[in-house]
């Protein structure tokens, strides 16, 4: 490479670990930075990518296997926790909806040790080690459908690995934000974000073909016949073993590791990865464990927000107690961010866009076919004694990868209206429509269950429900794009993996709040309750960020 403007070596790196990295240096960016920048987007983004579709294929998943045990009994006729009794429709449907919910849950826990390990372990090796981890649910999933009689409890343990496609985003945002300059981070960031979480639409959009023929051939097994049709549920899985073995190899080829994170020697990174992994996963096993054990008569909702507490004090408690010194040291200097308010601020304000974003992605699959592909009431407006498929009811299939796509795609729109903008200004407008679309989303929820009719309601509900994912979309870009001008650049890092960590407990949580009220006859109450917390953080971005005096202007 030729020689930089800042007059620096010409050797750049020392095998994949950068010896100088300055970003703000336009002579430096011009000559040998943005060529490596660019080189390491391009690798992280399908990366990620694969990582949320293989976090959020639960919800597919469990879409199809409620569709298989639908058309036939015998497959997969769980009885979970239920004292060895087959489920009626409504509870199997309550049921499936844990599936989502524990991938949720150990994807977000997983991003509390990712938001602190690229410093650690450095970026190119967290890339690879991600991928690697990645092939375990795949492959174990691929195998697990092939069997009608597989224990529901197996398939609980692979959502648990699963959340290892969560976790990543959190050490994915992190790298990224110290490879581009200031001027580039609402762009490069919204571009890694946005088409990463695309992975969520491409994977509902290729998972209803990629089933419908023996893609695999012998190792794909045999078909279920569902309906009409057969079916290699197993595909969905199968599919992504190749993907990501091909970027497992790119990420360890072809990204690099930057100069100021000693994370020493292959090897010893990789050690340093798979400790930092199993405190996460002990988190994230022990409120999977906490999820799907009684309470008794405890109540619900609270159970929920119950749960998550545990999994975060759980994991860092664990972070801060059973790690070497060399990396406690290193991350007591990153727990730093929480003596700041205003990360707690910015947790509260991303929580709204992108917890919303992936809990309806995991929740929207189950929640088409739920609400309008069932019957609950005659045509004299009397509840029946028993829910009753719709006969019309829509084609979830053709419609579920659109609002996730918009969302995903969208991102960058709400990095760059920041850039352009202001951050605080583009979060206002944007939650006020927020909270118009969910408050309308609900409604036509509540029609739709109050009719012998329910189709007639899709089509506003789904307009509303793709407008709401847009804003989702928007709000994470402009949201992101806060906290590098709000915090200091040493901060701003493990505050882009913490804020996405906590969010994304909203994988968790808006499917198991969408169950409760499911099961309950009130589903709208769910978008309801959504809306009143988007209203708070109205509010709280606009005292703090919005306002004419507020204390930070971004």
């Amino acid at each position: 490479m030729s020689g930089s403007g800042s007059g620096k070596s010409d050797k750049i790196a020392e095998g994949r670990t950068l010896l100088e990295w300055d970003p703000e240096d336009e002579g430096f960016w011009k000559s040998k930075g943005k060529k490596i920048a660019y080189q390491n987007l391009w690798i992280s983004i399908p990366n990620l990518l694969c990582g949320f579709a293989v976090w959020l294929y639960w919800g597919m998943l469990a879409k199809m296997i409620q569709k298989a045990h639908f058309a036939n009994p015998e497959l997969f006729n769980f009885t979970f926790m239920n004292d060895g009794q087959v489920f009626d429709s409504d509870g199997y449907r309550a049921l499936m909806y844990t599936l989502p919910a524990a991938a949720g849950l150990a994807g977000a826990t997983l991003r509390i040790p990712n938001s602190f390990m690229i410093a650690v372990c450095g970026g190119r090796n967290v890339k690879f080690m991600t991928t690697l981890m990645l092939l375990l649910p795949a492959i174990g999933a691929g195998f697990a459908l092939q069997d009608p009689n597989t224990s529901f409890g197996t398939f609980v343990l692979l959502a648990l690995l699963s959340g290892v496609g969560g976790g990543a985003f959190s050490s994915s945002m992190s790298n990224i934000s110290f490879f581009f300059p200031k001027k580039m981070q609402g762009l490069s960031l919204g571009l890694n974000a946005g088409i990463g979480n695309a992975g969520v639409s491409t994977m509902q959009f290729l998972l209803p073909w990629i089933i419908t023929f023996g893609a695999f051939g012998s190792i794909g097994g045999d078909p279920y016949h569902v309906g009409d049709k057969d079916l290699w549920i197993q595909n969905a899985a199968l599919v992504w073993i190749p993907i990501l073995a091909t970027l497992m190899i790119l990420a360890f080829f072809c990204m690099h590791n930057m100069p100021q994170h000693k994370c020493g020697p292959t090897l010893s990174a990789v050690g340093k990865y798979l400790w930092l992994m199993v405190i996460g996963f002990v988190g994230a096993g022990a409120a999977v464990g906490l999820l799907i054990m009684p309470w008794g008569g405890f109540p619900v909702l609270l159970k929920i927000f119950v749960i998550v507490l545990i999994a975060v004090l759980l994991t860092l408690f664990m972070m801060k107690k059973f790690t070497k010194k060399e990396v406690r040291d290193n991350l007591e200097n990153q727990f730093k961010i929480f003596d700041n308010k205003h990360n707690w601020i910015m947790t509260w304000l991303y929580t709204m866009t992108f917890g919303s974003f992936i809990g309806y992605a995991n929740a929207f699959p189950k929640l088409i076919p739920d609400v309008f592909g069932v019957i609950r009431v005659a045509e004299n407006g009397a509840p029946l004694m028993q829910s009753i498929a719709n006969p019309n009811a829509p084609i979830a299939s053709n419609y579920i990868w659109i609002g996730a796509g918009v969302g995903a795609l969208i991102r960058p729109l709400g990095g760059w209206l920041a850039d352009k903008f202001g951050g605080a200004r583009v979060t206002h407008w944007d939650t006020i429509i927020m909270i118009g679309a969910t408050i309308g989303a609900g409604y036509y929820v509540s029609l739709a269950s109050s009719s012998p009719t329910p189709e007639q309601y899709f089509m506003p509900f789904l307009l509303l429900f793709v407008l709401l994912f847009a804003t989702t979309g928007i709000g994470n870009g402009s949201t992101f794009r806060m906290i590098p001008i709000i915090f200091s650049k040493e901060q701003a890092g493990p505050v882009l993996g913490w804020t996405s960590a906590i969010a994304a407990y909203g994988a968790f949580l808006i499917p198991k709040i969408f169950a409760t009220q499911i099961k309950a006859g009130t589903p709208e109450y769910a978008l309801y309750g959504f809306a009143g917390y988007y209203a708070s953080c109205l509010a709280v971005n606009w005292w703090f960020y919005g306002r004419k005096n507020a204390e930070i202007k971004c």
